[in-house]
């Protein structure tokens, strides 16, 4: 693609603060240069507002969101303290994975013009800049430097390099048109017969730790991990398109046997004959790449999603007579070693089809030998068996705490190696990128021949503390005769509502969700939003799977299992009545509008600048509607900064509490009819720790 080398993931250490803040800020506008210059190859504007597949956005929500993600994040971090566009940043924020708490229907959004949008990020540009320039600047950089959300949004955005272009190519052809700087690979022949050859056994090591200072990475990175890898074979090349093709002919889209359970259910839904980018005209076939549709390079690799790739494998074993399936996360960490492999060096070009170092597109399966190998990494990403799970010792960063964990459903796998376009930390023998197995991405697959079985890390209880803590808060045991606090203050809001209209309920932070469920008892539809979606995450689980479960601390290393479902709770008849978002409360859509009733329980003490929430809150309410806030009141200068507090305090010499704070808010629109009263609750931390608080609990009705 390119004449000069794209610039490499920066090393997080070095000698020199000010080279390392230019090294930063060169690798800034480089990102978004190449990313805006990836929109250039959308024929019209047109293009930016047709969807591309239906799963997803259309294109103008991925050049605004990342955009977007570095203010949003910024200002999570407290190093800006006004947005840019808080219309744009509500509405490219979320929405990018086909998660079930995401809004993907068009009719809620009015999307900007293109030059709107562009200006947008020429001026999120000017601010980053100039952050880059002024925040102090201490090596190495950690998590918790200021120039970690820098980083972090660079990544992000080289991230959305890459998904853009697969949502380019699988545009309609008359929305694209060829780029100079965006040519595909112009080499093909004959494709190579692939063969096998024999890996050793072998110890893996991978995962990182806090104190490393090489390169940026994301959480599921960190931890550690190792593993012994007994023997195997695995094929030299990529499949290309030459070889799956035999597996076409051989009718294997058309045989079920061929195909898994969830990969069947997808191609009788897509009624797929072969892989998504094979066009066929008259007897020719052709291959879609990006902008083009060109002759059938058959010595290319074939690009597919999991359920097509683990089809030729049982297709392979069926008509062999021997164990072939794809590789697992550790067995390509061992095909990286006994390759010889190392990252991406900064000064010359990469040894595979990585880093736009070569082309835009992928490349013949025989032209980057690595080892007795081809594309072990590079060319294309490789799908293996193992889903996505947590190392040991993960921990989310606080600023991105979704990043991995919607994914630990044991419904996304792991992609290794790298294709064309990964950049940056797409490029390490460290990422850990994941995708529904029905997804495509630049990613094809090589298969191994193994009689171990493909080892699968599970992640079915939710272990992480915190989680797990608000999952029996939630839905757990009563403890100390305290009843449930989220079902006891649904209780008192439907009460409180009478004989008033019961349409639609909101519950504003609702954390793990039962209020939520609770609420639907009552109304005819309840939105539970919370701006964690590792919360809401338990919510969603509970109404598609009907079931929750998780670890609980006892002492020490010990645990005990939980399990909770929704008939156990007697909420399995609610579980179509509710829906769960993730969303800053601060910086609410506008769709969120026209309850009966929002509660917000434990909220406006952990939020930014509560009163933003507070002085608008009387929009989303229907007139004679009810606001029922409950809040223990502890301020804290981590979650809110002391001039935001809306009490606590001492003003003029006297103490100004929160009741008092929101009775000063709240009056113009509302009159208090309800508390304050105190509800007491109950967190269990160990089988010999909980936490006793009180939550005053006021009910405030909109009259104006």
């Amino acid at each position: 693609m390119s004449t000069q080398l794209i610039q490499r993931t920066p090393l997080l250490n070095g000698e020199e603060a000010n080279t390392k803040r230019e090294e930063i800020r060169t690798y800034f506008h480089a990102t978004l240069d190449c990313y805006e210059q990836l929109f250039r190859t959308l024929r019209n504007d047109e293009a930016y507002y047709k969807k591309s597949i239906s799963l997803r956005h259309p294109l103008i929500f991925y050049y605004g969101h990342t955009a977007t993600f570095f203010v949003n994040k910024l200002m999570l971090a407290g190093l800006i303290t006004e947005r840019i566009n808080p219309k744009f940043e509500s509405m490219f924020a979320v929405g990018v994975d086909e998660m079930s708490w995401d809004d993907l229907d068009n009719t809620h959004y009015d999307w900007p013009a293109v030059e709107e949008v562009t200006a947008y990020r020429r001026r999120m540009r000017e601010m980053v800049d100039k952050l880059i320039s002024d925040l102090p600047l201490t090596l190495p950089i950690s998590w918790e430097s200021p120039f970690w959300p820098i980083l972090m949004g660079i990544e992000h955005e080289q991230i959305h390099l890459e998904t853009s272009s697969v949502l380019i190519r699988q545009h309609a052809i008359d929305y694209v048109q060829p780029h100079e700087q965006w040519r595909p690979c112009q080499k093909t022949g004959v494709a190579p017969a692939n063969e096998l050859v024999s890996v050793p056994a072998g110890t893996i090591e991978t995962g990182k730790s806090k104190s490393s200072h090489m390169h940026y990475g994301w959480d599921n990175e960190y931890g550690h991990h190792s593993a012994d890898i007994t023997a195997f074979q695995a094929s030299r090349y990529l499949v290309s398109n030459q070889e799956y093709r035999s597996f076409v002919e051989a009718n294997g889209y058309q045989t079920d046997d061929y195909w898994e359970e969830e990969g069947l259910s997808w191609r009788n839904f897509c009624k797929a004959t072969h892989p998504a980018f094979w066009v066929k005209k008259g007897e020719h076939w052709f291959m879609r790449t990006m902008t083009d549709e060109i002759p059938m390079p058959w010595d290319w690799p074939v690009d597919v999603n999991y359920h097509e790739a683990k089809a030729f494998c049982n297709w392979k074993a069926k008509t062999t007579g021997k164990p072939f399936r794809l590789p697992t996360e550790d067995e390509w960490y061992r095909l990286y070693d006994v390759a010889g492999l190392s990252e991406v060096p900064h000064g010359k070009p990469a040894t595979g089809n990585l880093h736009l170092d070569y082309y835009a597109s992928s490349c013949p399966v025989n032209e980057f030998q690595q080892g007795e190998f081809y594309d072990i990494v590079g060319n294309v990403w490789q799908w293996t068996e193992t889903p996505t799970y947590p190392f040991e010792g993960f921990d989310v960063h606080p600023l991105y705490d979704d990043f991995t964990t919607p994914t630990f459903d044991n419904q996304h796998n792991l992609i290794k190696g790298g294709s064309w376009i990964s950049c940056g930390n797409e490029t390490l023998r460290s990422s850990r990128y994941a995708f529904r197995r029905h997804f495509y991405q630049h990613a094809g697959f090589r298969y191994v021949v193994s009689d171990a079985p493909a080892v699968i890390q599970t992640s079915n209880y939710e272990t992480d503390k915190l989680l797990s803590e608000y999952a029996e808060f939630h839905y757990g045991d009563t403890y100390f005769d305290v009843p449930n606090f989220p079902k006891a203050l649904a209780d008192l809001a439907i009460a409180a509502m009478g004989d008033r209209s019961a349409h639609k309920a909101l519950d504003l932070g609702c954390a793990s969700g039962r209020s939520t469920f609770e609420l639907a008892r009552h109304f005819d539809h309840v939105t539970g939003i919370d701006f964690s979606a590792r919360f809401i995450g338990q919510g969603v689980q509970l109404a598609q799977q009907g079931v929750l479960r998780y670890t609980l601390t006892d002492e020490g290393d010990l645990v005990f299992y939980k399990e909770r479902t929704l008939s156990g709770l007697g909420l399995e008849s609610v579980k179509n009545k509710v829906d769960f978002y993730q969303g800053d409360a601060c910086n609410l859509k506008p769709l969120y509008t026209e309850y009966d009733l929002i509660l917000a329980a434990n909220l406006i003490d952990r939020l930014y600048e509560p009163a933003k929430l507070l002085s608008t809150i009387h929009t989303r309410i229907n007139m004679g509607g009810l606001l029922m806030i409950a809040s223990p009141y502890t301020w804290l200068t981590e979650h809110t900064k002391k001039e935001h507090w809306i009490g606590g305090y001492k003003r003029d010499g006297e103490n100004f509490t929160t009741l008092d704070g929101l009775k000063e808010i709240l009056g113009g629109h509302f009159r208090l009819i309800q508390g304050p009263q105190s509800v007491p609750f109950v967190i269990r931390e160990t089988s010999h720790k909980h936490q006793h608080t009180l939550s005053e609990v006021t009910v405030w009705e909109r009259m104006l």
